[in-house]
């Protein structure tokens, strides 16, 4: 998963270079955009994509202001010019905006394809261990399977380790670095083991053993989410339409509304039913259990 910034065309280095003139250094602050930055192995300081973000936010009001006051001033639009302001505001800062949480977006995506691939990866991990094969090699074959994020972690250790570092260090660099409080208890763990000269198969045998048991709860628990969820989702967009549609029409027909104005509320009750879906599957896809 390649981290790109939200309405930007240009990799992360131009985007640096052309926004080095509003870097405000500040590096004794602590910030959880430098958290996010750090864990995802940006090659970012908070403070040089602070300075993307405000060009960003610069350039696209400049954008918004000429094309609407443009458009507003061919509409003989009266108050173009106050109201080109107000939109370039609105979509300047809904820019700014997407642009500030896309960090903390793309390090969670991060970490629930860590997470959803972890089982996995470790019962792998057990086979290869069970058949003799050297916790190194071991690595570098997780490193080069299909286990998304989990596997670009592995190939970040192998690296490390080939270089000269200890396993033990680069595993536990590794879990610090990372956002994945599952990924990060497995890695503590299994230094842990190494540094104790324990059998590192029992110690995967029994983290597994625990992800089972938490994949259960997190499996409880989002049912127990959805029930209140599929209600609320029943009577928004199932009974509130029927009924809507069924009181539109007798409105319509008692108070003689014009066809367009009545066409008009019912494509508005159209729209908002779609807008409903759009939010319920957003919601049910953010509440998934990031072990399955």
């Amino acid at each position: 998963m390649k981290f790109h910034i939200p309405f930007t065309i240009a990799n992360t280095e131009k985007l640096k270079r052309s926004s080095r003139f509003l870097i405000v250094k500040n590096k004794k602050s602590r910030s959880r955009l430098r958290e996010y930055l750090k864990n995802c192995d940006i090659p970012l300081t908070a403070e040089e994509y602070k300075a993307i973000r405000a060009r960003s936010l610069i350039i696209f009001f400049l954008f918004f202001y000429i094309l609407s006051s443009s458009a507003f001033v061919l509409l003989n639009v009266s108050s173009a010019f106050v109201l080109s302001f107000g939109v370039a505001i609105l979509f300047s800062f809904f820019i700014f905006f997407s642009q500030s949480v896309y960090p903390k977006v793309y390090d969670n995506k991060r970490v629930r394809n860590i997470e959803r691939n972890l089982i996995a990866g470790l019962e792998d991990m057990l086979v290869q261990l069970n058949s003799g094969i050297p916790l190194f090699n071991i690595i570098v074959n997780i490193s080069a399977s299909d286990y998304g994020e989990l596997s670009d972690e592995f190939r970040k250790a192998a690296k490390k380790i080939n270089a000269g570092f200890p396993q033990i260090e680069v595993l536990e660099e590794l879990g610090e670095k990372n956002s994945s409080k599952l990924f990060k208890r497995t890695l503590w763990q299994m230094s842990n083991g190494m540094r104790a000269g324990s059998d590192i198969s029992i110690v995967i045998k029994e983290n597994v053993k625990s992800l089972y048991e938490e994949q259960l709860l997190q499996i409880q628990t989002y049912g127990n989410k959805l029930n209140p969820l599929i209600m609320f989702y029943l009577i928004i967009s199932v009974i509130l339409p029927a009924l809507s549609i069924t009181f539109l029409t007798i409105l319509a027909s008692m108070l003689g509304l014009p066809q367009l104005i009545a066409i008009m509320m019912f494509m508005g009750l159209f729209v908002f039913v779609v807008l409903v879906q759009i939010i319920f599957l957003g919601t049910i896809r953010s509440i998934r259990p990031t072990l399955i």
